[in-house]
């Protein structure tokens, strides 16, 4: 609780770029898109409108916004979403997490720890439509239970 009573806003890492409170917490880069974290987060609404038309903001950029109960990857008081990812093999070390400026109010940190911030950098908010695994992922749908079972088969 903070001084005043209330519960800590807690973040979403995947987060709504038009939301009013969203920033911008990295820039997707590379051949796989890893995110690179930003030195400090800039507001989204004053980076929008420097991307051109026609592109989608997630495809080049990572936001954050505020996690609410209205959100569909919700389940209970927990993200289903980082459940979902959680599922998957890692395919990052185990070694030093990336410098991160939401993580004291990250909602998948105060969920799963560390496991998130070592998966978080390969998080695509937008996929590709031929990539069936990410599809599942996204899809607040998807139970861990799906995944682990696609996975079996795929494997």
């Amino acid at each position: 609780m903070d001084p005043h009573g209330e519960a800590p806003v807690t973040w979403c890492p995947s987060g709504d770029a038009h939301r009013p409170e969203s920033v911008v917490l990295g820039v997707r880069s590379g051949e796989h898109g890893q995110v690179v974290y930003l030195d400090e987060p800039l507001p989204a609404a004053d980076v929008l409108p420097s991307i051109p038309e026609g592109i989608a903001p997630h495809r080049v950029l990572r936001f954050a916004s505020h996690c609410t109960s209205a959100c569909a990857n919700r389940v209970g008081e927990d993200c289903g979403l980082i459940q979902r990812i959680q599922t998957l093999p890692s395919a990052h070390d185990t070694g030093a997490v990336p410098r991160c400026h939401l993580r004291a109010r990250c909602k998948w940190w105060h969920q799963t720890g560390v496991d998130a911030c070592h998966r978080c950098p390969a998080l695509a908010t937008l996929n590709p439509a031929d990539d069936r695994l990410a599809a599942l992922v996204a899809d607040p749908a998807t139970t861990v239970e799906q995944l682990e079972a696609w996975i079996a088969e795929a494997g």
